[in-house]
């Protein structure tokens, strides 16, 4: 059983601040950042993509709506990002010390979290 543990801890599986259990704390963010992406993932497999693209161009906008749409998935990405940090406690606004400039400089934009932030996990 020691001979595990060491193994375990040698690997990284274990980590001395959190008094040897095993963290997991990421898996968390990971699945719930996966989720939409997995949904979009689908979504793109079923042709929705295709479908989205064919109604921007005949939109009243035309294909210069097309230029909105980095903005867009940007916005999305973000609106993903700072929910799931909200949902873990961290607020998105606040930049560390240790942190900041590109490209981690989501602090300095607004939040387009869907949640408040919520107690520490």
């Amino acid at each position: 059983m020691e001979r595990a543990q060491k193994s375990n801890q040698q690997n990284g599986v274990f980590t001395s601040t959190n008094g040897g259990n095993e963290s997991v704390a990421w898996i968390y963010s990971f699945g719930a950042t996966m989720m939409p992406f997995l949904g979009i993932c689908y979504a793109h497999q079923r042709g929705v993509t295709v479908k989205v693209l064919n109604a921007v161009a005949k939109s009243p906008v035309g294909v210069y709506g097309f230029f909105a749409l980095p903005f867009v998935t940007l916005g999305m990405e973000k609106c993903i990002y700072d929910t799931v940090q909200c949902w873990q406690g961290i607020d998105p606004n606040v930049i560390p010390a240790d942190r900041g400039g590109f490209p981690s400089g989501g602090g300095s934009l607004p939040s387009f979290s869907l949640i408040a932030v919520q107690g520490k996990r």
